[in-house]
């Protein structure tokens, strides 16, 4: 065949002298416009097939929507605002990472407001957003502590990560801290260990209570208590690890096993066990808390820890955002399964080098 009349080349050449709109694919594809943009927009109730056809003609084309079209079509601005108290913080990057990589697979742009924990500054930002006219806003914390509503009556939806909003009409994401005490001591359950005690934050943080609560009721379930009788509250540090330690052993001085709170507090644990003779984990199984790497893989041994699956909290944050712009979502609280990731605190990791934690993340009103 000449080349010159070869319809390929045809459509080449044609594609190079113009740029494709909305009605040229609805014509090629034989649907109207509204039905075009449904199907281009994952959008309305169509049959496969008809999705199909007008997907494959956009891609034959070359057509690609025009960003200020679609805004003006829809009403949206395709950008959402994320306002968080801790732009810096080692809990708060995981978690506004995992939002912002589920946002942009939507191709939705993220407008980041870092407020200090300031109240003024974080009013000021959300006028600021509102004025900007966002899709809905993303409010991150580096605590699961309750917080105040940003405001009442907004006109765009707004759900919580890594922070429980006052409000119950309010969404919101948090890891499972109850689930991730619980697999912690399965684990050393499943190893033997029947005198586990438990060292962990101040008593007043939720995630400190929430994991001592799951651990109680694991042993409770096999019929044990915590090794020295009660939940030893603390600080979050390693100091505290180091001086929780001598107050457990003089309290149960044939402990083996302990789960810490936090990985700061294990390594400060595993320490003080090398200092009074005790080995880990041939005497002492070790499980800390977080999955801070840098802490728990500097752990002598390296520690086995709970990985509060943060990434996936902002991810879970961005994906219910999505759904309650889509008017597709309700109030409460959703919450992510935590991972044990085991090392050599307890015993060699598996190849895969960790697992998923008992309990899924389950929704609570």
């Amino acid at each position: 065949m000449d080349r010159a009349q070869d319809p390929l080349d045809e459509v080449a050449n044609e594609q190079a002298k113009r740029r494709w709109t909305i009605v040229d694919v609805a014509q090629r594809a034989g649907v109207s416009v509204g039905t075009a943009s449904k199907a281009l927009n994952g959008r309305g109730s169509l049959r496969p097939e008809t999705r199909s056809r007008v997907v494959r003609v956009a891609q034959e084309l070359g057509f690609e929507p025009n960003a200020l079209a679609q805004s003006l079509l829809s009403g949206r601005t395709f950008t959402v605002g994320l306002l968080t108290t801790d732009s810096f913080g080692r809990f708060s990057i995981p978690v506004m990472l995992g939002a912002e990589e589920a946002l942009g697979e939507g191709k939705v742009s993220v407008f980041l407001c870092d407020s200090r924990g300031d109240p003024e500054r974080e009013r000021r930002y959300l006028r600021m957003m509102l004025s900007r006219r966002v899709d809905g806003i993303i409010v991150a914390a580096r605590r699961v502590e309750s917080r105040p509503p940003v405001g009442k009556g907004l006109p765009v939806p707004v759900v919580y990560a890594m922070t429980r909003s006052e409000d119950r009409q309010d969404l919101s994401v948090l890891p499972d801290d109850e689930g991730g005490g619980q697999a912690a001591v399965e684990h050393l359950t499943s190893l033997g260990r029947r005198r586990i005690g438990h060292l962990t934050g101040p008593e007043r943080f939720e995630a400190a209570r929430r994991r001592a609560a799951g651990a109680q009721a694991v042993l409770a379930g096999a019929g044990l208590e915590f090794a020295g009788g009660q939940v030893f509250y603390g600080a979050w540090s390693e100091a505290w690890g180091r001086e929780g330690t001598a107050a457990l052993l003089e309290r149960e001085p044939e402990v083996d096993a302990i789960f810490c709170g936090s990985d700061q507090i294990g390594r400060g644990v595993a320490d003080a066990l090398r200092e009074s003779g005790r080995r880990v984990p041939d005497d002492v199984a070790l499980v800390g808390f977080d999955n801070w790497e840098v802490m728990a893989e500097a752990c002598r041994p390296p520690l086995t820890t709970v990985d509060p699956n943060l990434g996936e909290v902002g991810r879970v944050a961005a994906r219910e955002l999505l759904a309650a712009i889509e008017g597709g979502t309700a109030g409460g609280v959703r919450t992510v399964a935590c991972r044990l990731v085991l090392r050599a605190s307890t015993v060699a990791p598996e190849p895969a080098g960790e697992r998923v934690a008992a309990g899924k993340g389950r929704a609570r009103g």
